[in-house]
């Protein structure tokens, strides 16, 4: 790992850099065997994620999902949604359905399911004009290589991200071109976390994060967050819990500000 260590400096005040690496499968059987090749390579599992919209369940859903569900429901824990969409997913943190517009209902997993859940809630609730292509493109990805994840992921691939040091960013890109991973993607910047830990004031929230909340907004964004840490949830689910509360006690006006 690449690590930036001044004189005198605290071990746990190291800075260890990363980035994210990117591409596209063409099936599920492919993604299950890279998230499992990943973890094994020693890639924490909060560190991957995934996205697509053709994922198989593997038990039969009664009843009809509505885009307001779909929207309304967030992400919910790995664990539950891995029990439908295969023994991959439940690895994963935070696995769910978000509604991106111009592509439809997909199954998100990991950090970028958070990250498009906190850094694009307006454009997530219907707005138009904000397709997954511009939602990457605020994540650090070229606004090129963005458009090429949107056609393919509407086509039913998957996208997968996976947060990698720096140093070996050249062994995981062969590590996942060897697994029959394409359009492959080096961002300068891992994927948005909302805090590292407990959050201690609206400065710690991402500022994507922050431009969707109104002051009121905000506060209680912190707090809920704050809360799921302290009952043990990791920051992927306790941002999840942060936006249900969000959505349950504020409205969203036409610029994407929940007040």
């Amino acid at each position: 790992m690449t690590t930036i260590i001044a004189e005198n400096q605290p071990i746990n005040d190291i800075q260890i850099i990363e980035r994210t690496v990117s591409g596209v499968l063409e099936n599920q059987t492919q993604v299950q065997s890279t998230i499992k090749r990943l973890i094994d390579r020693g890639i924490p599992a909060e560190d991957i994620s995934v996205m697509g919209r053709n994922f198989e369940s593997n038990t039969r859903v009664t009843g009809f999902i509505t885009k307001k569900d779909v929207i309304l429901g967030g992400l919910k824990q790995g664990a539950i949604f891995g029990s439908l969409f295969g023994s991959a997913l439940s690895l994963l943190t935070g696995v769910g359905v978000l509604f991106i517009p111009f592509v439809g209902p997909v199954v998100a997993a990991g950090p970028i399911g958070a990250a498009l859940l906190g850094a694009t809630s307006g454009a997530l609730a219907g707005s138009a004009g904000a397709g997954l292509a511009s939602l990457l493109a605020t994540l650090g990805m070229t606004e090129e290589k963005a458009a090429i994840y949107q056609t393919l992921v509407s086509a039913g691939e998957f996208l997968l991200m996976v947060d990698v040091p720096e140093t070996k960013t050249g062994e995981y890109q062969l590590l996942l071109e060897s697994a029959g991973v394409k359009e492959i993607h080096t961002s300068e910047k891992s994927l948005p976390r909302p805090c590292a830990g407990k959050c201690n004031s609206p400065e710690d929230l991402t500022q994507d994060v922050r431009s969707h909340l109104s002051t009121e907004a905000q506060k209680l964004f912190i707090e809920e967050y704050n809360s799921a840490i302290d009952s043990g949830k990791d920051t992927n689910d306790a941002q999840h819990d942060a936006w249900d509360r969000i959505r349950a006690s504020f409205t969203e006006d036409d610029r994407g500000v929940w007040s």
